[in-house]
């Protein structure tokens, strides 16, 4: 039987050959993980030291915690993740970082989301997973690396051969970083998924969205695809579409948060009766109004039978466009989630809905509404359940045990550890 290892005391003793003073909830996360019998076990752990921990004391991460932590964890095989979110990391600490990433060959899962990272921190990171071999996922959401840190992200996706996922969300990149990216993944065939959202665009003509769907016509690998909050308008969907005729790996595509309309939703209708690989399809907050819910209604009740999950929440949709989504759920038996909070309920949306989670056709954990009755009529509340419901944030007391209310790794999967 192996020697059971201990990162605490190993801490301890780094702490004081650096002169560092010892952070106590880093302290708390190793003394836990040296209990944790998976250390015995291949598959390894993930450290969970993230600065939004609400059930423990919390000391955020400062750069100095992370130059004792990654001394630590330097030749530490069984730890194959890394959680350090909602931290006060900076450039100096993406040093400490870099170093690590350079020297470690088991960490698989590194989460950097909303430090303070910028432009030099990322050319760092991104510069250590040119020789990296190991890491299969990073997030680097909301650390402002800004476009030429993007860029230096775009060139390492044209050497690294082993990232799976990759997060750019809220950092602030550009139109030139993007097209950039958008090259790079033409030609990269490890990339499963990857999250472009919220970048800063200062055009209307759709450059970005016209270079990424001209790598959706050559890439086979790609399986999930965020574009949420890129201005994109009907235009910009139709060259999506048009690209994804000829693609055959995609199965989540996130349009969330564009300006998209009825117009627009033709051509993903076209899309649905085509494609046989596309199952999550997010157009949450965007205007396809009442037309727009129709036209996806009619293709699901008659043409496509692949598509399992579908968020139209937000979009202006009334009672005439719900009913119809509900009556193409009584033809379709493959299209299992579907979320639509933060339209217009009149009562028969109510009724329909409610017949659909009373008959059993509805799973309750499948959609974001519940009916209650008052005075013999009958509403809906709304439930937390969504496509990204834990992509902000994961619950503190364990694992995601339920992944049904978060549709999006329960459908389309892409390894996180």
């Amino acid at each position: 039987m192996s020697v059971r290892p201990d990162l605490h005391q190993h801490y301890v003793r780094a702490c004081q050959n650096l002169g560092q003073p010892e952070n106590p909830f880093i302290a708390h996360v190793l003394q836990e993980a040296d209990k944790d019998d998976k250390i015995r076990c291949i598959e390894g752990i993930t450290l969970k030291i993230a600065g939004n921990n609400h059930l423990v004391p919390v000391r955020r991460v400062t750069d100095g915690d992370l130059q004792v932590l990654a001394s630590v964890l330097h030749n530490t095989v069984y730890v194959t993740g890394l959680d350090l979110r909602y931290n006060v990391l900076t450039d100096a600490g993406a040093k400490h970082v870099a170093t690590f990433l350079q020297e470690n060959s088991t960490l698989q899962y590194l989460n950097l989301m909303f430090n303070d990272i910028g432009t030099s921190g990322a050319e760092l990171i991104a510069r250590a997973l040119h020789r990296n071999k190991t890491l299969a996922y990073l997030r680097m959401t909301g650390n402002k690396i800004g476009n030429k840190g993007g860029m230096f992200f775009a060139s390492m996706l044209q050497i690294n051969s082993t990232l799976e996922k990759l997060d750019l969300g809220d950092c602030d990149m550009g139109t030139q970083c993007l097209i950039a990216i958008a090259t790079a993944l033409t030609h990269n065939k490890s990339v499963k998924a990857i999250n472009l959202n919220r970048p800063l665009l200062y055009s209307q003509e759709e450059e970005t969205t016209v270079h990424v769907a001209l790598m959706l016509k050559n890439n086979s690998s790609l399986v999930e695809l965020h574009l949420c909050k890129h201005e994109m308008k009907n235009f910009g969907v139709e060259r999506l579409c048009e690209a994804l005729y000829e693609n055959s790996s995609l199965r989540y595509l996130d349009l969330s948060c564009n300006k998209i309309t009825c117009d627009g939703v033709k051509f993903l209708v076209e899309l649905l009766k085509r494609n046989q690989t596309l199952e999550i399809l997010d157009l949450h907050a965007n205007r396809i109004e009442d037309d727009g819910a129709i036209y996806l209604s009619e293709a699901l009740a008659l043409k496509n039978r692949t598509l399992q999950a579908l968020s139209v929440v937000s979009n202006n949709i009334s009672g005439k466009g719900l009913v119809a989504l509900s009556d193409a759920m009584k033809t379709n038996m493959e299209l299992s989630y579907i979320y639509i909070w933060g339209n217009k309920f009149d009562e028969a949306t109510c009724m329909a809905f409610s017949e659909l989670i009373q008959m059993g056709r509805l799973k309750p954990n499948c959609t974001d509404v519940e009916p209650y009755e008052v005075d013999g009529h009958v509403h809906l509340a709304e439930l937390s359940h969504g496509l990204k419901k834990h992509y902000y944030w994961t619950p503190s007391c364990g694992e995601v045990t339920n992944k049904t209310a978060n549709a999006s790794l329960a459908i389309a999967a892409v390894s996180e550890h």
